[in-house]
Parts: C-alpha cells; structure tokens; sequence
C-alpha cells in the first residue's frame, strides 16, 4: 500500500497545500468552544456587551476562515485524486502493454479491468477524503481531548478513558474490513467475467437458447457479491451505533458530574459547555473516521490488487540496441527448437529443426494441439523457446530489436480481432503510415474491397466491437489485409482462411503469393496446402515431414490419408 501511495510525492506541493488548509479549519473548530467558554462565562454571565461582540465577532472572523480553508482544500483535494488516478491508470496500463504472453495469463481480462477502473476509484476516494477529513478527524479527536484538560480536568477524564475503548474497536474494524473488502472485489471481478462472456458471445447464446442460463449465471454471481458486500458493509456500519452509544453515554457523564460540579463552584458553566462541545464534535470526527475506516479497509484491498500488476511487470527481453535492418530477407531457421508452457506438464513442441529460405510460402498441417500456432508465436517473440534457437537471416531472433523483428511481421491470429471504428481504421491499425491508396490496395489483395465498395460509407462505415456487424469470412478477409498493409518481411497466416470459399481463398492465395515476402500459413485444407512450396506436416509438436505435395504423396502415409479423407475416400483421423 505504501509503494502505490507512495506516488502522491509528485503532487507533494498541492498535498501540502491541502493539509495546511485542512490544519486551519481544524484550529478554528479547536477554538470555538474555548471562545464559546469566554462568551458565556465573561460576557453572559457578567452582561458585558462588548466581551460577548468582541469574542462573538471574532468567533465568526475564525468561521469564515474555516469556510474559505474548506472551499480550497476541496479543490486541491480533487485536483491530487484526479491526477494520482490518472497517472496510476496509465502507468498500469502501460504495464499490462508490455506484459509478455506469459504474465498476462496470470490476470484475466474482466479482473484487470476491475482493477484499473473500480480500485483505482477506491484509492482516489481515500486520498480526496483522507486530505479532507482523514487527519482532521483524529486530529480533531486528539487536540478535544487535550484542550479539554486545559478547560476542566475531572471532566476531560471522561473522554480519556472513553476514546482508548474506541480506538481498540476501530482496529479491530480495520482488520476483518481488509479481509471482507479483498474478497469483495474479487466477487466484483467474477461478475465482471460473466457479464463480458455474456457480451462477447451474445449470438451464440440466443443461437444455443441459453438465455435463461446465462441470466441465472449473472444472477449467482451478482447474488455471491451483493452477499458478501452486505456482510462487509454490516460489519463496518455496525460500528457506528456502538461509537454514538460510547459518545452518548460519555455525554451523559459529562452533564452529570458537570452539574455537581457547578453547584460546588469547581466548574463554569462555560467550561461545562465547553466540554460538552468538545465532545460532540468528537463524536462527529468519530463517526467520520468510521467512515474513512470503511474505506481505508476498502482500498488497502484495492492497492494491494494494484500492487499484485506492478510486482508482475515482465517486458519481453528486449535488446533497443541490438540489430536494426531496414528490411528482414526473411529466412527462418528452427535450431533444435522445444517450448513448453509454463503451466503444462509436457512440451508443446520439440526438438524443431527446420529451415525457411525467403519468399517461400509455407504450409503447416497438423491435429489440434500439434504446437502450430506455437511455432507461430515463436517468431515475433511472443514466447521465447525453452531450448534451442532461432535464426531469421541468419542472425539469432534475440538480437534484433523488438521494433526491428515486428514491424516486419504480419500476423493473422486464428481469432480475427477488429476494433471499434472504421474500416479504414482498422486496415490502418497494421500501418498508421499507410495512405488510404495503400489501404484500398491491401483491401483488394485481402478479397474484401469489393465487399466495402458496397457498404452505404464504404471504407469509413464503422465497424461494431470486435466486428460483431461483419460475417466471420468479412472479419478474416479485414485481418488479413491489416496485416497486408504493414508489408511485411514475414507473413504468419494462422488458419485465417477457414471462412473463406474455394474461389475466395484461391485468388487471395494468388493475391498474397506476389508478396516479396515468406509466407507461413496454418491450413486444414489440401487444396491450400498444395499450392505452396513445401508443406509441413506436424503432430504432437514434432515434424513428421516436410516437403512439397508430390513428394508427400510418394512417401507420406499419413499425408496420403488426408487428402483421400478430403476428397472423400477415407476418414480423416489426424486433422
């Protein structure tokens, strides 16, 4: 918690700021009753006009003081909370940006959007009423009681004995609010993913009739957090009756002995008063801290869950040194190559020993699981191997720079993701260099112009989120042409032409293949595959061939059953 609020040190003029104004109203409500004693004792009691307009006149002097302090501490408060809010949201999310595939596993999606909207409210909240109220109010607790000794020190013990009995409840308060408080937002994060589930796949749903089970779903889920928040609020609120009944009955003592201790001469009853109001406004600085006590157990919750992104910031092992071509051949060399995720018990692949000269177009075949998509994400050093090396243009992939290796890289995940905007937009996302001529010539490439020619905007008509208004074909045709437009040295097509007809992906492979570039492409399909220069066939991470069709077909059992399945002769048992 210390390291996050650690940060509010940039802003350490207008906190400073804000607690000297805070300080000053604490001063005045400090002095009030005091006054308040003199105006009573010195000028009431006696009926001496002047004492009462001169200390009645002061007291409200002191008050418009106070008022002007509070007006501005406001504002100096909002400005630190908005600015520490801010700050902490972007350097989070820069962190999450540069997690690598491995540390962005350990978060899920819905949990680190909780995180980055709902704690980082919590600790802005804390730091706008902790320069408020969170030191005045103990503060104010602390000097009642010391003033109050000066006033009368029979009656001031009241107080001392009442507020160590306070201070032990409040720690205690503390202690279970932390822990109910972390598992809140936990509940919060589980809602969280069912509702952005439920959203992503909302077809899906309808399609299935799943409706009424996805609403019990959200329903349990909203149910397990709205318990659980009760039970933490009940704790914390359940606080505050007991505090007013401590300061209640501490009241009640006061006018007590007070009362004999006026008939005895020992007080004034300005000094009973005085004490009475000390009291009350302890009371009211009591019942503040509980609050903030809520919301200090709230937000330690909350920055230890901000911490947990900070103490996993992992950036991919970059070299900013390291080499920097204008432009990668792209031959790629698999040295002896094995990888295995860091939560699987066997290797995803092994032992890869493989070589791709420039401008060869690739074809991988594989069962599910075979570690094609893995060999992919070898390449642009989305994981690193766990033995063995890389070579592209002969140089080991770690001694390029990061920006040097994917610039040059054009990358079609098997998902095809779209963002919000436009299609232009989203062509230029692979290439924010490129003119809309480089767009159009991508798009024409990719198969898919003619489809936006006939849109009612064409290449401005927005696109919905993750391109929910577009065909599963559209959507792959799109990310191709994103990757088209960067030009890339190396292009990595994983199974991005499985919605794609036979004449659609016949001229698309046409389209592509004129590309000064090496094409590595994931296919089930034969009819693919064959139009490449040689085909690598895969299963259970390793390489069982690699060759061109024809010599596949002369040696190859394996291959010679997958293309009789696919015309239709055999069953297909490995793809």
């Amino acid at each position: 918690m210390s390291k996050i609020f650690g940060r509010l040190l940039e802003y350490k003029w207008s906190v400073s700021i804000a607690l000297i104004l805070m300080l000053t109203e604490l001063a005045v409500e400090l002095f009030q009753p005091l006054i308040m004693a003199k105006i009573i004792d010195d000028g009431l009691a006696s009926q001496d006009m002047n004492t009462i307009l001169f200390w009645g006149g002061l007291l409200i002097v002191f008050s418009l003081v106070a008022f002007a302090a509070g007006i501005i501490n406001t504002f100096y408060s909002a400005h630190v909370c908005q600015n520490f809010g801010y700050s902490l949201r972007n350097e989070l999310y820069q962190i999450i940006q540069y997690f690598t595939f491995a540390s962005s596993q350990t978060f899920s999606s819905s949990s680190l959007i909780t995180r980055l909207t709902n704690d980082i409210t919590q600790l802005q909240n804390t730091i706008f009423m902790g320069l408020r109220f969170l030191l005045r109010a103990p503060l104010l607790v602390v000097g009642g009681i010391v003033l109050s000794f000066f006033v009368n020190i029979k009656l001031a013990l009241i107080l001392a004995i009442t507020i160590p009995l306070i201070v032990v409840l409040f720690i205690y308060v503390v202690r279970s609010g932390r822990r109910l408080f972390t598992s809140v937002q936990q509940k919060l994060d589980s809602v969280n993913n069912v509702m952005l589930e439920n959203l992503t796949a909302v077809r899906l749903i309808r399609a299935y009739i799943r409706k009424t089970f996805e609403k019990n779903r959200f329903f349990q889920a909203s149910d397990d957090l709205r318990e659980l928040t009760q039970r933490a609020l009940r704790i914390m609120e359940t606080t505050v009756p007991l505090l007013l009944l401590a300061m209640n009955l501490c009241i009640i003592a006061i006018l007590w002995f007070g009362r004999g201790q006026i008939n005895t001469g020992e007080a004034t009853v300005g000094e009973v008063v005085a004490i009475i109001n000390y009291t009350l406004r302890i009371t009211s600085a009591i019942s503040v801290v509980s609050m903030l006590v809520m919301i200090i157990s709230r937000s330690k919750a909350s920055a230890d869950r901000l911490q947990q992104i900070i103490d996993k910031e992992e950036k991919d092992a970059d070299q900013p040194d390291g080499i920097k071509l204008s432009k990668i051949k792209g031959k790629i060399n698999f040295n002896d190559v094995s990888f295995q995720y860091p939560e699987n018990k066997e290797r995803t692949l092994n032992n890869i020993d493989i070589t791709i000269y420039p401008k060869e177009m690739i074809a991988i075949l594989g069962s599910t699981g075979s570690g094609k998509s893995t060999l992919f994400q070898l390449i642009p050093r989305l994981y690193e191997p766990k033995e063995g090396n890389i070579l592209i243009d002969d140089q080991e992939v770690a001694t390029y720079s990061l920006n040097t290796l994917r610039h040059q890289i054009g990358y079609v995940p098997q998902e095809a993701l779209l963002f919000t905007g436009t299609i232009k937009e989203n062509i230029m996302w692979g290439n924010p260099k490129a003119t809309l001529e480089d767009v159009i010539d991508a798009a024409k490439d990719a198969q898919i112009h003619e489809t936006i020619i006939q849109l009612p905007e064409q290449y401005n008509t927005r696109i919905g989120q993750k391109g929910v208004n577009l065909s599963g074909g559209q959507k792959q045709r799109l990310s191709i042409a994103r990757a088209l437009v960067r030009k890339p040295s190396i292009l990595l097509l994983d199974d991005s032409t499985s919605a794609l007809d036979v004449k659609t992906e016949k001229k698309l492979l046409a389209a592509i293949s004129k590309y000064q570039c090496t094409i590595l492409l994931i296919t089930q399909k034969v009819a693919t595959a064959k139009k490449a220069d040689r085909i690598l066939l895969m299963d259970a991470g390793e390489i069982l061939d690699y060759a061109n069709h024809n010599q596949l077909m002369e040696k190859s059992k394996l291959y010679q059953q997958i293309v009789n399945s696919q015309a239709g002769e055999g069953v297909l048992k490995h793809v």
